[in-house]
């Protein structure tokens, strides 16, 4: 890509070929405000009025320098996982601060600790701790397990397996965590308020799995419930080739519901968007195919 677009200050966006920044870009281009998508394949990177694309991988310190330049604010998604993904991180971010980036808005996971049961929220910690030690403003954005991903969890037999306990979590859907990113990102107010911030965004109840699928089963007609598993039970029946790193992380996810961490609602969606946060229901009402999965 030539310089000619990188003369103006714009938003930047990431992951915008992907299920969240692409809803973040759609949304940013309906406002009409410009702003630049920071893709890993420009061929994939989508058109809208007011856009420009740039290609760097995050891993790519020079290149994703360069792709930011003229990016006032960046929204950074978190990279995939994987057993490098801190260095991953922190090459985008000094990426983007050595191109001049004053403030960044990191998509990181609720309560990112060093210590968190989570495995992936410590690589989210580190990153915030990394992005406050540039100096740059920064908003962190602390979503809880995504309800769009929730079908994902249901088992062919209609079945949920995991050492979750009776521990709850307040699923949030992916679109609710785009408005609210957008108006982080684009609402002068929002915006100043959010200054140097961090906001825990979750759905509007918290459940636990045993309540979350007989919610499940209630709406859709289709036999779901959840079978406890002990730590090792679980280690054993997600091993088959996959990397430990992973694992660990997929077994994690439910002990950190079991352990309360995630058992957190927070007003940040209708503070910061003006409507509720969406429910399993409404979710269900927009994704009414989401358990098809399921045998009746």
């Amino acid at each position: 890509m030539g310089d000619d677009h990188m003369t103006n200050h714009t938003i930047g966006v990431t992951g915008a070929t992907g299920a969240l920044g692409g809803r973040v870009a759609a949304r940013i281009a309906r406002l009409g405000v410009s702003q630049r998508l920071i893709v890993r394949d420009i061929n994939r990177a989508p058109e809208y009025p007011g856009s420009s694309a740039a290609m760097a991988a995050y891993e790519d310190t020079e290149a994703f320098a360069r792709a930011c330049r003229g990016v006032d604010t960046l929204f950074l998604v978190s990279a995939t996982e994987s057993e490098d993904r801190i260095d991953v991180h922190l090459s985008a971010v000094d990426g983007a601060v050595k191109a001049g980036v004053s403030r960044i808005v990191y998509l990181s996971f609720l309560r990112a600790g060093p210590a968190a049961t989570f495995t992936f929220a410590r690589t989210h910690f580190f990153t915030e701790a990394h992005i406050r030690s540039t100096g740059v403003r920064y908003t962190f954005l602390r979503p809880a397990l995504y309800l769009d991903l929730l079908p994902d969890w249901v088992g062919h037999d209609g079945v949920v397996r995991g050492p979750a306990g009776e521990g709850r979590v307040a699923w949030v859907s992916r679109d609710d965590v785009a408005d609210v990113a957008t108006a982080v990102l684009t609402d002068p107010v929002t915006a100043l308020r959010s200054d140097n911030a961090t906001y825990d965004v979750t759905g509007p109840e918290a459940l636990s799995l045993g309540a979350t699928v007989d919610r499940l089963s209630t709406l859709t007609g289709r036999p779901v419930r959840y079978v406890p598993e002990t730590r090792e039970e679980a280690l054993e029946s997600r091993r088959g080739g996959a990397p430990d790193w992973a694992v660990e992380g997929w077994v994690s996810s439910y002990e950190a519901i079991a352990s309360g961490e995630l058992d957190v609602v927070a007003p940040t969606v209708p503070e910061l968007t003006g409507h509720p946060a969406q429910s399993i229901e409404g979710f269900l009402r927009r994704h009414p195919s989401a358990l098809s999965h399921v045998a009746v």
